[in-house]
């Protein structure tokens, strides 16, 4: 059986069209995409929604997950910009557990 994922694509469609029209220009590139990958969404979401207070990234940040191509994304990431954990972790807004985690399971 398959995942079901939703369809980012049309929910921030409807919120920009419905509540943000003038923030449409901005986000117009990335929901031109084909498939939006996690980093999309959260691009998105910010231009839309502007920066979250302490409190609720400290609630959106516990929700979050990441699929493997989003993961690979990542630690490419790292490895174009010889970042180390650390700083990969504060870029991202992640625990440096989760990255070298991330790293010892994906054998990077």
């Amino acid at each position: 059986m398959e995942k079901l994922i939703p369809d980012y694509k049309r929910i921030y469609n409807d919120i920009i069209i419905k509540e943000f029209p003038n923030k449409r220009d901005s986000c117009m590139q990335l929901l031109q995409k084909e498939s939006l990958s996690v980093m999309d969404i959260l691009e998105l979401n910010e231009k839309i929604f502007g920066l979250p207070n302490k409190e609720t990234f400290a609630t959106n940040q516990r929700h979050r997950s990441y699929t493997k191509t989003d993961i690979f994304k990542i630690l490419d990431y790292q490895k174009k910009n010889q970042l180390n954990n650390s700083q990969l972790a504060i870029h991202f807004k992640l625990s440096r557990n989760t990255v070298s985690k991330w790293k010892r399971y994906f054998v990077v």
